[in-house]
């Protein structure tokens, strides 16, 4: 069983560190009321990664350490600047799957071996507070590196690391900071000691997605930068969504729409007949998040309600009955959604991402202007929008409006997805497009979350009249969803005229 740990720390080198002095007094730093030495642990890390150092092109490192109070498995995951969650697994022998499973999307199939050995003496200071409470932890480490699998290569260094506290408050390792900068100190220049350890064994540098050698300038530099964005955050939200971490399937599930659409609405740039089997791929990785997605939509939104209901109109356990409606739907939608993440045929999507970004099936268009070839684009996506919210309007109440609403909310995001992709050659003119089609896209989508919402209370009022409990609050709910539905759809004539001024380019 994995635990997680959100890490925020910083790391300085200097004379102090190099002239073997230690850590300097910091008593003074505004806060702290003592200085605990905690002794010296003698830590040995093996780090793992693939022949061409994919998890370190990353930022991510993988460890297997033995002493010190927190021994076993370690992955550490960047989140930003000197931030990381570290994910820890007990000592094995092998790598845990709870740990290679997260980092899955980045090795495909590649072999995972130690890279690098590093052995650390750590001298550790607890900063704490007039109650005793711990600030940060700060230590004194002296590294010994030792390159592995090709036997060369070794290297040593001191390093002064500060760790804040558990709920720590960031802007306590300023007031650190300040103290060592004075005290000779500067920030490492290495993310990591694993980084810094492969930069001077003096391994080769990790194999990173090559970056484009000039700005965009034609139609498919533009469309392949924004292939390749989505391809990457497909990529980087892999880890998330398998820790059901908030909101990572709707970004997941946004980032396989943008893909998908795009490659639709730039058909003159990048050919179809390679496009459209990825494009059916996407479509199908898409619909297994919706379940996970929807769910959480669908509660999120019930229970929004219900909280704005006067406790006279509950009647009955229907916050009970939502919950455990929930939780069964969730947990079912989210082993299966992790089977599919396991599976072979989300690898080879991301593999033929990959190929599709390296050597793109490129048409003649594609070497022209971006601006007439995107604008052209986005117009084309417009007037078939247009077409749909008409036919939407002009349909009576009921199943056959709601499907003609839900067909005008997808369309809206292809124009709008499309008008992203062609800010950086368009400017104002896409992002206004962009801005009013979003406004579009959630007004629908509102509209076609409340019909779900009003098909969940249909079934949970089943549910609880089979279980001889009141029906009546989910009634109310159910009313309540049809007047907000209704509101929606008179806001939408109001957006769509708006939509239709900024899409005159």
């Amino acid at each position: 069983m994995a635990d997680t740990k959100r890490e925020i720390e910083r790391k300085y080198e200097g004379p102090t560190t190099g002239g073997g002095t230690g850590l300097p007094d910091l008593t003074s730093v505004s806060g702290v009321t003592g200085v605990i030495g905690k002794g010296v642990s003698e830590l040995d890390a093996t780090y793992y990664d693939t022949a061409d150092q994919l998890l370190a092109a990353a930022s991510i490192t993988l460890r297997r350490r033995t002493g010190g109070a927190d021994a076993g498995w370690h992955l550490k995951l960047p989140v930003s600047d000197g931030v990381r969650d570290e994910i820890r697994a007990p000592l094995s022998d092998t790598v845990p799957h709870a740990l290679t499973s997260l980092v899955r999307s980045r090795l495909r199939d590649a072999e995972l071996l130690p890279v690098v050995r590093l052995r650390s003496s750590r001298d550790v200071r607890h900063l704490v507070d007039d109650s005793g409470a711990l600030l940060a932890e700060a230590s004194v480490d002296r590294v010994r590196a030792e390159r592995l699998g090709d036997g060369k290569g070794s290297t040593q260094w001191t390093e002064i690391e500060v760790e804040l506290a558990d709920d720590g408050d960031p802007a306590f390792l300023d007031k650190v900071e300040k103290k060592l900068l004075k005290a000779g100190l500067h920030r490492s220049a290495s993310p990591s000691k694993l980084a810094r350890a492969l930069a001077e064994t003096g391994a080769a540098p990790p194999a990173r997605t090559p970056a484009p050698g000039k700005a965009p300038a034609t139609a498919g530099d533009h469309v392949l930068a924004y292939v390749r964005a989505q391809r990457d955050a497909l990529v980087e939200l892999d880890p998330a969504v398998r820790r059901d971490l908030p909101d990572a399937v709707h970004r997941m599930r946004v980032a396989t729409r943008r893909l998908r659409n795009v490659l639709r609405s730039y058909d003159d740039v990048l050919d179809r007949t390679v496009t459209d089997p990825v494009r059916d791929e996407l479509k199908w990785l898409a619909g297994e998040l919706a379940g996970e997605r929807d769910q959480e939509v669908i509660t999120r939104r019930l229970t929004a309600s219900l909280d704005d209901l006067p406790k006279a109109l509950r009647s009955g356990p229907v916050r009970n009955r939502l919950r455990t409606w929930s939780q069964a739907r969730h947990s079912g939608s989210r082993r299966s959604l992790i089977e599919v993440l396991d599976g072979r045929r989300y690898l080879y999507l991301l593999a033929t991402l990959d190929a599709l970004v390296s050597d793109p099936p490129l048409r003649k268009a594609a070497g022209k202007k971006a601006a007439k070839v995107m604008g052209k684009a986005v117009r084309k996506d417009f007037e078939k929008l247009k077409d749909l919210v008409a036919e939407a309007r002009g349909l009576p109440p009921g199943e056959e409006r709601d499907l003609a609403t839900h067909e005008a909310r997808k369309k809206a995001k292809r124009t709008r997805y499309a008008a992203e992709a062609a800010v950086p050659a368009l400017g104002k003119p896409a992002k206004s497009v962009a801005k009013s089609t979003k406004t579009l896209q959630k007004l629908l989508g509102d509209h076609q979350d409340s019909v779900m919402a009003r098909d969940a209370l249909r079934d949970l009022a089943d549910k609880a009249q089979a279980a001889g409990e009141s029906s009546f609050t989910y009634g109310l709910l159910y009313g309540r969803e049809e007047r907000q539905a209704a509101a929606d759809e008179s806001a939408l004539a109001k957006a769509w005229k708006k939509a239709e001024r900024k899409a005159a380019f």
